[in-house]
């Protein structure tokens, strides 16, 4: 079998520097150059060079692209539109790294363990590519093979990660980052071991055993390795797609901003675990308006107070009990909240609560634009940078990632639904002790010897 696919080499590592410095600097060149020089660029064409290079590196840079195209307004739309594209849609490696790839994994007669295998990939993301493929007793599969190099990528790429947050917060004082980057770097080497993903699916089956708006992949265990994962195939469109073709249908819009919602927050508040990467790329739709959940790289585990802090954070701004939310803020990670920076904290803390706080049919906010939710931010920053900023707990960096991607996906939607109530359904009679003891069970019943 051969065993230079994936070898972690200073040689690999350095070419990735070369290639991020000059590709990615270069698109963020021309980027800052259209909106704050005013040059004559063509966005479309340009646009298409973004796609390209972006899915060119790969890696934890192409999970940059699929954020910002998720921010409405943070980019002009010629660049947005593209970059969706890259969340379920990324340049595929080519035919001969796949069976490369199937070889060094299942073998030399890997292709005997098929009735069918498609070579050409159907989705392709950052870390891999998905092929779909039919096993010998006749179930549809996906088998997601993971990309050439990926341990020197994300080494490297942490390196320039480090590098960026030391001059960010050399520029802003705001926010320290040192924590930051360390979450970042746990999760991104959880992203790419594959047995620890296929574990994390399992965890995600079992949440969502009795559920029949939300659908999980069955994981084929057999044919399972730490580069590559075979679960069953599902079927469903795009949510981009569908809403091109239907997005004048309220009922769907509302049906499916309700089973997305319930698909990132059950598994919050009722068993302290999240999945971090909600963007439009990671579900697909079926007829009868279930979705599919794909991509369980980056799961994060909460301790129960944590979530405990996040309720009573919730009550603490709905009762304007201050000193319910300093014992929050506590909860969460927060150290050291003054009276002013605790003003300052809950101007952001309402922003994002805002739509769970009152019991009537909205959008998740009233604006359509990012703009509103960039300019909060912005205020934010520069009232606790007066104050001498603030460290934010490790578990907050995730949760914080994956609750504005989510907002993201619902202001896309623009559906208008009663978030108090779905809200509540979930928190009501919430038991910190019970829910501790909920997520242990299903971590145990979990059969992690794949």
């Amino acid at each position: 079998m051969e065993k230079n696919l994936d070898i972690d080499r200073f040689s690999k590592r350095l070419n990735r520097y070369f290639q991020i410095t000059t590709q990615v600097g270069g698109i963020f060149g021309r980027l800052g150059a259209n909106k704050y020089l005013g040059l004559n660029i063509d966005q479309k064409k340009d646009a298409l060079s973004l796609q390209k290079k972006f899915g060119q590196a790969k890696g934890p840079f192409m999970k940059i692209a699929q954020l910002l195209s998720m921010i409405p307004d943070a980019i002009p739309k010629e660049y947005a539109n593209k970059l969706i594209e890259l969340q379920s849609n990324a340049p595929s490696m080519g035919e001969y790294f796949v069976r490369r790839r199937m070889k060094n994994e299942l073998g030399i007669n890997w292709k005997k363990k098929f009735l069918t295998f498609n070579e050409s990939s159907s989705f392709a993301a950052s870390f891999g590519q998905v092929h779909k493929a039919q096993l010998n007793n006749g179930k549809l599969v996906a088998c997601k093979v993971q990309y050439p190099d990926m341990l020197s990528t994300v080494k490297a790429d942490l390196v320039q990660l480090k590098i960026v947050l030391n001059l960010f917060e050399k520029f802003n004082k705001v926010i320290k980052t040192n924590k930051i980057h360390s979450e970042i770097k746990e999760r991104l080497f959880e992203e790419i071991d594959y047995i620890n993903e296929a574990k994390n699916i399992k965890i995600f089956k079992k949440i969502f055993k009795n559920e029949t708006k939300i659908n999980i992949p069955c994981i084929f265990s057999q044919y399972t390795t730490p580069k590559l994962i075979t679960m069953s195939w599902l079927e469903g469109l795009s949510i981009n797609s569908l809403l091109k073709s239907s997005f004048n249908n309220r009922e769907l819009r509302e049906k499916l901003a309700t089973n997305i919602f319930n698909a990132w927050y059950k598994p919050l508040y009722s068993f302290a675990i999240i999945h971090g990467d909600p963007h439009l790329g990671n579900y697909t739709v079926r007829s009868d308006y279930s979705i599919n959940l794909f991509d369980f790289g980056c799961m994060r585990i909460f301790k129960g107070k944590f979530i405990q802090g996040v309720i009573d954070l919730y009550f603490a701004l709905q009762q304007n009990n201050m000193a319910q939310a300093v014992h929050a803020y506590e909860q969460w990670g927060f150290e050291h909240i003054t009276k002013k920076k605790l003003s300052v904290l809950n101007k952001w803390a309402n922003f994002l609560y805002s739509p769970l706080l009152e019991d009537k049919v909205q959008k998740i906010q009233e604006s359509d634009s990012g703009i509103f939710g960039a300019q909060v931010a912005a205020e934010v920053h520069q009232e606790l940078k007066k104050l001498g900023g603030i460290k934010p707990p490790k578990e907050f960096v995730f949760m914080d990632r994956a609750a504005v991607g989510l907002g993201s996906v619902f202001m896309h939607l623009k559906a208008e639904v009663n978030w108090y109530r779905i809200f509540h359904d979930l928190i009501d009679n919430f038991d910190q002790k019970k829910l501790t003891e909920k997520q242990q069970n299903t971590l145990k019943l979990i059969d992690l010897k794949l």
